[in-house]
C-alpha cells in the first residue's frame, strides 16, 4: 500500500491545520495507529507553523507566499517533507534546543522528539528550507490498507 500527495499552501496561518487534518484523515483512512497519526500530525503543524513564519519575504516575490507539504506513506513508514521559500535555517540554529520555558524555538526539538528520522536542510539550487521527517507506521488491528 502506497499514498502519495503533496500540496502548495499560502503561508498563512490557516493552512496549518489544513495540512494536519489532511495527514490524519488519509492516515486514519489507511489503517494507521491513532497514536502515530497523533505524532506525526503534531510534528507536521510545527514544521508547516515554522514555514508560515520563516518561510519568505513576500516582499521580493509571489513564491514566497507559499509553502510546499508533501507526505509518502509507503510500506511500513510515513515520510514527510515541508519546503519553503525563506532565508533558510543557519547550520548552528539546527541543532540549538530552546529552553523549556521559551515562548519561541522549541519546533524542531518537537519534530526530533516525535519523530524516528529528522532532516533539516537547504533547498537544493534554491533559498529556503526543507524539513523532512519520517516515522515507522503501526497499524490498527482493522486496517484495511495494511502493508504486507
Amino acid at each position: 500500500m502506497s499514498i502519495w500527495w503533496s500540496l502548495h499552501l499560502r503561508r498563512e496561518a490557516a493552512s496549518v491545520p489544513l495540512a494536519r487534518r489532511l495527514l490524519m484523515g488519509a492516515m486514519e483512512t489507511a489503517g494507521v495507529d491513532p497514536d502515530v497519526s497523533f505524532d506525526l500530525s503534531v510534528a507536521l503543524s510545527e514544521a508547516c507553523a515554522n514555514a508560515v513564519e520563516h518561510g519568505g519575504d513576500t516582499a521580493h516575490d509571489d513564491a514566497c507566499e507559499a509553502y510546499r507539504v508533501t507526505a509518502y506513506l509507503d510500506g511500513e513508514k510515513c515520510r514527510i517533507e515541508v519546503a519553503d521559500s525563506g532565508p533558510g535555517v543557519p547550520a548552528a540554529q539546527e541543532f540549538r534546543l530552546a529552553r523549556p520555558d521559551a515562548e519561541h524555538g522549541r519546533g524542531l526539538g518537537l519534530i526530533r522528539e516525535l519523530a524516528d528520522h529528522v532532516h533539516i536542510g537547504a533547498k537544493p539550487g534554491l533559498g529556503g528550507t526543507v524539513v523532512s521527517f519520517d516515522k515507522i507506521l503501526k497499524w490498527r488491528s482493522d486496517a484495511h490498507l495494511i502493508a504486507v
